[in-house]
């Protein structure tokens, strides 16, 4: 049984709540501005994505506070100044970037508070976060604002314009997961850790036309030990060259024995044993 929830119906408090505890991970652009004045601001955003790679754009939302609907510096900064880097945030700057959550006054810097170190950027005159291993510096192409009242959002619309990149988490020109640590935001006061066995890889040819779940056997689809991911796995077979005739073999045995081999990823074994007669 679903509980169902009208958005017009409860607190904005609450609906946010139910919204980033459903829309979770969320990866978290630590944001860096800098005012008119030149002085220097840092915010963490997990209202946060990539939305393009020609040209590059990233997307975040600075949200107006639900309390009392103001906003935050870092809106005002990047409208009067254009401009901004997103910085990565790996586990070892974890706490400092939750600090940096602190409304502290304007014009006081976060980067002075939480003890992290202003990095000078190439394209912009705001300045990185020199303790993140990634930082994106952006000219701001919009803002849109998306409501006046608490809990409204401004998407900032940012294109890249430079990439630093720390060569400690690059591997044959690729960035490595494991060694980048990053954290995701969650619900509440829940973070993610991507790293060790919370990351998994997975492969999916988006050209290569698979078998598809519709064309399993009903003695597969029905099997009471393949798990939905099992069958998702058999379903994304290419090239195959078994006979997919419906044999009704429920041998538990059986499934259990082509359950052992989709982990060991040997899929095509797996079917040919479920295939058995």
């Amino acid at each position: 049984m679903k509980i169902e929830i009208n958005p017009n119906d409860i607190p904005t408090k609450d609906l946010h709540q139910y919204i980033i505890g459903s829309v979770s991970p969320r990866p978290i652009a630590f944001v860096s501005t800098k005012d008119e004045f030149g002085r220097f601001n840092l915010a963490p955003y997990s209202f946060f994505n990539a939305f393009s790679s020609n040209p590059p754009i990233l997307v975040f939302s600075s949200n107006r506070k639900v309390s009392d609907n103001s906003t935050k510096d870092t809106l005002e900064n990047v409208r009067t100044q254009k401009e901004c880097v997103v910085n990565v945030v790996p586990y070892s700057i974890l706490r400092q970037m939750s600090l940096a959550s602190v409304e502290f006054p304007t014009g006081v810097s976060e980067f002075e508070k939480v003890g992290l170190t202003p990095k000078s950027s190439t394209t912009v005159s705001c300045p990185g976060v020199a303790e993140s291993p990634i930082n994106l510096e952006c000219k701001v192409n919009d803002i849109i604002t998306l409501g006046d009242k608490g809990g409204a959002g401004h998407l900032i619309i940012c294109q890249v314009t430079h990439i630093s990149i720390d060569d400690e988490v690059m591997d044959n020109g690729r960035i490595n997961p494991h060694k980048l640590d990053l954290m995701g935001r969650m619900g509440r006061n829940w973070y993610v850790r991507a790293n060790g066995d919370a990351i998994m890889e997975l492969h999916q040819s988006v050209t290569d036309h698979p078998l598809g779940y519709d064309r399993l056997p009903s003695h597969i689809r029905q099997s009471q030990v393949l798990t939905a991911n099992d069958l998702g796995t058999l379903a994304a077979l290419v090239d195959v060259q078994i006979p997919l005739f419906d044999i009704a073999n429920q041998n538990p045995d059986i499934h259990i024995q082509a359950k052992h081999l989709i982990e060991n990823h040997k899929t095509m074994e797996a079917l040919s044993v479920l295939m058995r007669e």
